[in-house]
C-alpha cells in the first residue's frame, strides 16, 4: 500500500473497543456463571482468536459484530478441546490462557502462528511451575507449542523480573484455582485491566503498591461489560492529528486507563494539544473523548515507570519525536525487543530509511527530530503497530511511503486505513 503526504485532517472518529478489555470479557465471561454481554468488543483477529480457543472448550459464544454474548459455565465449567488451541499472532491470549489451562482436569496443548512461536513464554512457564502445573514448550526452546497437563495448583507470592500484565494475568488467572492466596508483584504496575476486571465480577483482589493479591475459588457472575475505545489504537489518530498541519480530529470514547494512558503525558511532554471532554471517571474503566490539534513539538525523555503504560505506543512515539525538535530519548523499554517484532530494530531501520537521524540501543532509542522525512519503502515485518505507524510517518513526510503488507493491521484495527480515510 503508498501512503502519500495528506493535508489536513479534520472530523470525528470512533475508534474500536480496547483489545486488552477484549481479551478479557472473553475469558471471564466464560469463567463466570451467566451471560456475558460484551458491547464495543474488538472485531480484530487476536481477539476473535481468543473466542474460536473458548468455543473449542465448550463455551458457546454469539458474535454479531455489534454485540457478543459469553454463556459462562462457571470456574469448572470447560472442555477438554478436541484440537491444539491456536492462538494465532496473539500473545495475549496465549499467556493468559496458560493461566487458566493449567488448573483444569484436562490436557491441552497451545500454540499460535510462527510469530507466536517466537515469542518467550517462560516468562509465563515460571511462575506457573512455581504454583504446581504441568507445563512444557514442545521443542524445549521456551516457547509455544506449550502442552499444558491441568492440575492442583498451589498459592504463591510471585516476584516478577519484569512489569508485564501479561505475566501478572496469567499468575492471577491461575490463582482463581489455588488452594490459597495467590500474590504478584512487579518492579513497576503494568496495565490492571485483569484486576479491575476480576473485581468488577464479584473475585476478591487486593492491590498494594507494586503487589497485586487474589482469594482463590470465587463466584464470579455474569455482567455486561462496556469496552471503551483502545488507546493503543487511538494513538495513530493522536499523532496523526499532532503531524499533519491544519488538522484537528475528536476521538470519542477513548479510554483513559492511568496504567495505559502514558502516551498522553509523553503528548503532553512534547507540548501537544489534546483536550479531555466527556470524561467519564466514575465507571470501572474511565474513558473520554481526546480533541487533539496540530502542534508543533519538541523532544522528551521517556523511561522508568511510564514505559509499562506505553510499551505498544513506542514504535507511534517515536514516529512523533523524528518530525519534533530536539532530541527524544527512550529508555528501559529492552521488552521491545520480543514484541511481533523486534520492535527497536524494525522502527530504527524504517526511520533511517525516511532519512531520520536515530539511533538504537539495547533498550530504546535516541531521535533527534526535526528534519524532514521522505517516503521510503516500510519493512512491516507483519506486525500491525509497525504497518499503523508508518502509515502515520507516511501522511507528515514528502513523496510516497509504501507499507510491504498492510494487511496486518487486521489483527488489531480492521477498518483502521478507511478511518484514516474518512479524515482525509
Amino acid at each position: 500500500m503508498d501512503i502519500t503526504k495528506s493535508r489536513s485532517l479534520r472530523g470525528e472518529i470512533q475508534i474500536p473497543g480496547d483489545k486488552s478489555i477484549s481479551h478479557r470479557g472473553i475469558m471471564l465471561g466464560a469463567l463466570a456463571r451467566g451471560t456475558t454481554k460484551i458491547t464495543n468488543f474488538l472485531q480484530g483477529a487476536d481477539c476473535l482468536s481468543t473466542i474460536r480457543c473458548f468455543r473449542q472448550m465448550g463455551i458457546e459464544v454469539e458474535n454479531s459484530c455489534k454485540e457478543v454474548l459469553v454463556h459462562g459455565k462457571g470456574l469448572h465449567g470447560l472442555s477438554a478441546p478436541q484440537q491444539i488451541l491456536d492462538a494465532g499472532n496473539s500473545g495475549t491470549t496465549v499467556r493468559l490462557l496458560s493461566g487458566i489451562l493449567a488448573a483444569q482436569n484436562f490436557s491441552s496443548t497451545i500454540t499460535g502462528d510462527a510469530s507466536i512461536q517466537k515469542r518467550p513464554m517462560k516468562r509465563v512457564m515460571d511462575p506457573l511451575t512455581q504454583m504446581g502445573a504441568c507445563i512444557e514448550s514442545q521443542n524445549q526452546n521456551g516457547c509455544a507449542p506449550l502442552n499444558i497437563r491441568g492440575t492442583q495448583l498451589k498459592g504463591i507470592h510471585y516476584q516478577s523480573p519484569v512489569s508485564s500484565a501479561q505475566v501478572k494475568s496469567c499468575v492471577l488467572l491461575a490463582g482463581l484455582y489455588a488452594d490459597q492466596k495467590t500474590s504478584v508483584t512487579e518492579p513497576t504496575v503494568s496495565r490492571d485491566h485483569s484486576e479491575r476486571m476480576l473485581s468488577y465480577l464479584g473475585a476478591e483482589v487486593t492491590v498494594q503498591g507494586t503487589t497485586v493479591a487474589i482469594e482463590p475459588e470465587p463466584e464470579l457472575n455474569a455482567r455486561d461489560i462496556q469496552v471503551p475505545g483502545d488507546i493503543s489504537s487511538a494513538a495513530y489518530f493522536i499523532a496523526a492529528g499532532l503531524l499533519v498541519p491544519g488538522s484537528q480530529i475528536l476521538i470519542k470514547n477513548v479510554g483513559i486507563n492511568p496504567t495505559r494512558s502514558g502516551i498522553l503525558k509523553v503528548c503532553r511532554a512534547m507540548g501537544a494539544d489534546i483536550q479531555y471532554l466527556n470524561e467519564k471517571s466514575g465507571c470501572w474503566e474511565p474513558s473520554a473523548d481526546l480533541l487533539v490539534t496540530y502542534s508543533p513539538l519538541k523532544g522528551t525523555v521517556i523511561e522508568g515507570d511510564i514505559i509499562p503504560t506505553l510499551i505498544d505506543e513506542l514504535p507511534i512515539i517515536a514516529v512523533m519525536a523524528a518530525f519534533a525538535q530536539g532530541e527524544t530519548i527512550i529508555r528501559n523499554a529492552e521488552e521491545l525487543r520480543v514484541k511481533e517484532s523486534d520492535r527497536i530494530q524494525t522502527v530504527t531501520d524504517n526511520l533511517s530509511a525516511m532519512g531520520a537521524d536515530i539511533t538504537a540501543a539495547p533498550d530504546g532509542m535516541s531521535i533527534r527530530g526535526g528534519q524532514p522525512l521522505t517516503g521510503a519503502s516500510i519493512r512491516t515485518c507483519k506486525d500491525h503497530r509497525i504497518a499503523m505507524s508508518f502509515a502515520v510517518a507516511g501522511m507528515a513526510a514528502e513523496g510516497v511511503t509504501s507499507l510491504d503488507d498492510a494487511q496486518c493491521v487486521e489483527i488489531s484495527y480492521p477498518q483502521f486505513f478507511d478511518d484514516l480515510q474518512r479524515l482525509s
